[in-house]
């Protein structure tokens, strides 16, 4: 394998900044697969570990990206073979374990998945960490009694990555959509994607929040944490179900028992992080089949590796909007 080129985030004088360098292959970390990446992708937690905007790296250097897709290279496990399509997201990939920001990455085999029968290369990664935890938390829903019957599902940070893959998905299944938004120019994308309601966070009068306001919704997908996450939890109908997957407004959350004692509503964790099987193989099998994105390609754009860095700056000030995906083949 010849010298590659790999995005490194290091520290300096206390701060994580990252940069374009060149790598040989005996500076890859261990694992039985090694991939020759062909796409990886952006999420906020890769704008963050980057800059060095969030504390997001565990150790020091460590090639970014927390996802990625190619083909085998390489492989000490009988479950892979040199010239399989896979893909891997998640665990400790571009967080403390070299990620997808290189034309080469070795990897646990654990991590690595095939590549889902439908689903291509740049599929899977206009899809990534986002999609699958869009798709998870659906699955979970799911798993707790929700569908599209119950009433309308309401997605908080809809014009996001995960936001924007959770509406379209939903939507999809036959769910009447409701996307929170702090953006009012999204809503014609939102209503592209399917929601039937853009609704306005500065609508919302977060200083006076109810321990049980009126019924509203039967499922939520929450980007936000915080107090609009309260708000929902207030406003859910008889046995709502919420998945709790991020917190882009704050990790605190401030409610009473009451919706979940005499409304029976439920708050559910995604952790899309660490799941392991049988939820991981069945989560990217469906992302291949009926909770594929209708407007995956409209939501999507392809960047150069050497524009990676430029990209960053979009998403710590909110003004990324769908997916970002990255090329590395030939790169």
């Amino acid at each position: 394998m010849n010298p590659f080129k790999a995005f490194l985030i290091d520290e300096k004088e206390g701060r994580s900044q990252g940069a374009f360098v060149t790598m040989n292959e005996a500076q890859l970390d261990a694992g039985e697969v090694t991939i020759k990446v062909a796409f990886s992708s952006v999420n906020y937690k890769d704008a963050l570990a980057a800059t060095g905007a969030g504390r997001i790296i565990r150790r020091f250097p460590c090639v970014g990206g927390i996802d990625l897709s190619g083909i085998v290279e390489k492989s000490a496990d009988p479950r892979f073979r040199p010239g399989d399509p896979v893909l891997a997201t998640s665990f400790d990939i571009g967080v403390a374990h070299h990620g997808g920001y290189a034309e080469f990455a070795r990897l646990p085999a654990d991590w690595v998945r095939p590549l889902p029968v439908g689903l291509s290369l740049h599929e899977a990664m206009a899809l990534g960490t986002a999609g699958f935890t869009a798709a998870l938390a659906i699955v979970r829903m799911e798993e707790n009694g929700l569908a599209p019957e119950k009433g309308p599902v309401i997605v908080n940070g809809a014009s996001g990555g995960v936001g924007s893959l959770a509406v379209d998905m939903l939507a999809g299944l036959g769910y009447r959509v409701t996307a929170l938004t702090g953006k009012e120019s999204e809503s014609d994308y939102l209503k592209g994607l399917g929601a039937s309601e853009v609704m306005l966070r500065s609508t919302l009068d977060l200083s006076r929040i109810r321990p049980l306001d009126k019924m509203l919704w039967a499922g939520a997908v929450d980007n936000l944490g915080g107090d609009v996450l309260s708000w929902i939890a207030s406003t859910m109908k008889q046995a709502g179900t919420i998945a709790s997957i991020g917190m882009a407004a704050s990790h605190a959350l401030s409610t009473t028992v009451m919706p979940f004692i005499l409304r029976g509503v439920s708050l559910l964790g995604v952790d899309s992080g660490y799941i392991r099987e049988p939820h991981r193989s069945l989560v990217w099998d469906r992302l291949a089949s009926d909770l594929r994105p209708r407007h995956l390609r409209e939501m999507t754009r392809t960047i150069r590796f050497d524009d990676l860095p430029g990209v960053f700056d979009d998403f710590l000030k909110g003004n990324a909007h769908g997916r970002t995906v990255v090329e590395l083949a030939g790169a």
